[in-house]
């Protein structure tokens, strides 16, 4: 459930012209929210990543929970992807400096997802939502 809640909120994050156009009065909270954009997008892409991680690790769910085990490698990947984009600066300034073949093959990677950032947006909502649903359904023993 954890997932999906912290995944809606980085979703909202990372697609603001959604919510503004939803919400007008909410321009004053994504503003307290930018300075901070980098280091979510950071944890955030650490977690997706540790997500994919422990869905590889638990291939055994397939079995027992497929539809958990493909939730949660879903709502991992668009959690890793999301925070990668949110926090590709701070990433680039203190993981890649030093090494310059890696920094070109992330400014690849975001060139690739960037454009997607607000369908990614509106997946992670979706899956987000999803994964609340599904860890209310489904629970592995």
């Amino acid at each position: 459930m954890i997932y999906g809640i912290t995944l809606i909120l980085l979703s909202i994050i990372a697609v603001p012209s959604l919510i503004l156009s939803r919400k007008p009065n909410a321009k004053e909270l994504l503003e307290k929210v930018a300075p901070y954009q980098g280091w979510i997008g950071i944890i955030f892409c650490f977690w997706g990543i540790w997500g994919l991680v422990t869905g590889v690790l638990n291939m055994g769910w397939l079995t027992s929970a497929p539809v958990w085990w493909v939730t949660l490698m879903a709502g991992s990947l668009v959690e890793a992807c999301l925070g990668f984009l949110l926090g590709f600066p701070l990433i680039t300034k203190f993981f890649l400096s030093k090494n310059e073949k890696a920094r070109e093959k992330a400014v690849q990677i975001r060139a690739k997802i960037a454009p997607k950032q607000g369908q990614l947006g509106i997946l992670g909502i979706i899956v987000g939502a999803w994964m609340i649903v599904a860890s209310l359904i489904f629970t592995i023993a």
